[in-house]
């Protein structure tokens, strides 16, 4: 087992790279890039750095040098022939080959394309414009570079023993919540924290200990680097990204409202079984699930990732009652904000009602609240977005509207287009 703190120590000697593979990134970037590499090649997409948590100054923690080179360091970066054959070859979700040769050529032969990089008050102005497959695959690295380094400025003032004890304390953290969770019967955790750990190490070793805490009730990883050197389950399906990109695209009111069921008639087309997850509340779940088509229905869930989780479960059972389907058949992924209580009590409700699972994220691969003066280390809302497509502003409205992105004349647009009323305001947990 790697002596993490030592290794944190160690960093400052040399150059320590943050992101050392293109497969250190979520899995459902590459299935949503697949999609899009066959979908929609040519669109041109800009995505955007946004802090919500504006009190955090990156650009006073950061030096702007070191932000260079570890951007730098990802656009060398190309897919090794293990990675490339563990792709090719490895069983996904049942299915093997899930990515085609004409895919993987493409993969193989990629390089991430130029960014752009300015430094604008306490913040950075980050952002990555291109061919959306190229582009699409700048947001998790892009994000994991700037935590960990964050990061490192704060382990950075720490001596050794410090190092030490703050480790051996964080890991005491995760395991109680481990020892907290196993008891439960019926429980399904993947791992969905890359996008805002702490670092690849410290993830690595969360999946270590869920794997061995939780045994079969931990069922894989959404980093698809450690899901390939641990030798558990990649998981992942699809993003608000799709809807939100084919939407910018809509010439029209009629073309914006059918945008979303549009996204999800190509990934029809292309998976099945537990791949056919809807994620219904880019733009309000009651009303994407009001006017979906029928076909819907017979997809394998859902996943609920803003909004009260337990209400918009609610709106799922009973739109698939209506539709003539059994919810106990059906799967609802629970994935926003999730700590070990949320979990518990989600389970509890809705055990014996759906088939219940959980994407943990920033809590599990992040949870540094309360062990450092000041919290410095503690988590925060860090995001980055496709904000334009072929010139045209995308919009995210979400079922809690403190998530809504977008200019406000083409949020108000949005919500008369999909029919988005008075929505409640929630605290945004990472």
């Amino acid at each position: 087992m790697v002596d993490i703190a030592t290794r944190v120590w160690n960093h400052k000697w040399k150059i320590d790279p943050i992101v050392r593979s293109l497969i250190d990134t979520d899995f459902y970037k590459l299935l949503m890039c697949q999609s899009v590499f066959r979908n929609k090649p040519d669109t041109t997409v800009t995505f955007s750095l946004i802090n919500r948590t504006t009190d955090v100054p990156l650009a006073k923690l950061i030096d702007e040098g070191e932000l260079r080179e570890q951007l730098d360091h990802i656009r060398s970066l190309s897919l090794t022939r293990g990675e490339s054959t563990w792709l090719r070859g490895n069983t996904f979700y049942g299915k093997r080959q899930m990515f085609t040769p004409e895919f993987m050529e493409w993969f193989e032969n990629l390089r991430l394309p130029p960014y752009h990089l300015e430094r604008k008050g306490d913040q950075y102005e980050l952002t990555f414009e291109g061919k959306w497959p190229e582009v699409m695959l700048w947001e998790i690295p892009a994000l994991a570079i700037l935590m960990e380094l964050r990061g490192r400025a704060v382990l950075g003032e720490m001596r050794r023993f410090e190092l030490q004890v703050l480790y051996a304390r964080a890991m005491t953290k995760l395991w109680e919540k481990i020892e907290t969770l196993r008891p439960h019967q019926g429980l399904r955790i993947a791992d969905f924290g890359t996008r805002r750990r702490h670092s690849f190490l410290w993830q690595d070793w969360c999946v270590q200990a869920m794997t061995e805490g939780l045994g079969p009730a931990f069922v894989g990883t959404s980093n698809c680097l450690i899901a390939k050197n641990r030798d558990v389950e990649a998981i992942g399906t699809n993003a608000h990204e799709l809807p939100m990109v084919y939407a910018a695209l809509a010439d029209t009111d009629g073309d914006l409202a059918r945008a979303p069921y549009d996204v999800l008639s190509d990934w029809h087309e292309e998976h099945d079984g537990n791949l056919r997850i809807i994620l219904p509340d880019t733009y309000g779940t009651p009303g994407f699930l009001e006017n979906a088509p029928d076909w819907l229905a017979g997809w394998t869930g859902v996943r609920i990732d803003s909004g009260d989780p337990a209400e918009m479960a609610e709106v799922a059972i009973r739109w698939w009652q209506d539709r003539g389907e059994d919810p106990r058949d059906k799967l609802v992924i629970f994935s926003d904000g999730l700590d070990v209580d949320k979990i518990i009590e989600l389970q509890s409700r809705f055990q014996g009602r759906v088939r219940v699972s959980f994407g943990w994220g920033t809590l599990l691969t992040n949870d540094f609240r309360g062990l450092t003066q000041g919290d410095a280390l503690a988590p925060f809302s860090l995001v980055c977005k496709a904000v334009a497509a072929n010139g045209r502003p995308t919009v995210k409205l979400s079922d809690n509207p403190k998530k809504a992105m977008g200019p406000e004349d083409e949020i108000t647009r949005y919500k008369r287009v999909f029919g988005v009323g008075a929505q409640e305001e929630l605290e945004v947990v990472v």
